[in-house]
């Protein structure tokens, strides 16, 4: 029981002004608990183990689109929500379509819908006291491995296939010498000496 009013309480909520409490675990009472006359609660100190969320500008964060809005999409990432605002998205001019929760890219084809996976960089940060879940947190995706995830496995798989392309020379065998350091390394030829 002790143990859920102190995840009720703590859980979600900012602590020091930088982080989030993400979850609250090991709670023990520290001495008696006090009854307010007229108030019928109970209260009670505790001491408690807690893992703290701090995001940070320009960290790098992997989240799931929750919304798509005209201006954007929302990723939650942790316990947190940031704006990837559609300037931010990718390196085209973005159609939007709220309707079906999809934002596409005109040349690229490139699609963002609700539930897909992507990593962004954390670009500005105000966090709420009041309601965490309500911070200012700007998202940016137009940087290299950053993106839908699978956009960043085909630009991993593009650069393999450009980097391990054969050139058209055959490679040297071992313990071979080029043909033309064979023709340099021959004695020269003597030639008869001019006669006298």
């Amino acid at each position: 029981m002790l143990t859920e009013l102190a995840q009720q309480q703590f859980e979600g909520k900012l602590v020091d002004g930088s982080s989030v409490a993400v979850t609250i675990r090991d709670v023990t009472p520290v001495g008696e608990g006090h009854i307010i006359h007229g108030d019928g609660g109970v209260y009670q100190e505790v001491e408690y183990e807690a893992l703290l969320f701090r995001p940070e500008i320009q960290e790098v964060v992997e989240g799931a689109v929750v919304e798509i809005r005209k201006f954007g999409a929302f990723v939650r990432f942790g316990p947190l929500d940031g704006l990837l605002h559609v300037s931010q998205i990718m390196d085209d001019r973005v159609n939007i379509d709220e309707h079906n929760q999809r934002l596409v890219g005109v040349e690229s084809k490139k699609d963002l819908k609700v539930g897909y996976k992507v990593r962004a960089r954390v670009v500005s940060l105000s966090l709420s006291e009041i309601s965490p879940r309500d911070s200012r947190i700007g998202l940016t995706m137009r940087q290299p491995a950053l993106g839908r995830l699978e956009w960043i496995q085909e630009a991993h798989k593009k650069a393999d296939d450009r980097g391990g392309k054969k050139s058209g020379a055959a490679p040297a065998k071992k313990g071979a010498a080029p043909a033309a350091s064979k023709a340099a390394a021959k004695p020269a030829a003597k030639e008869p000496a001019p006669a006298s």
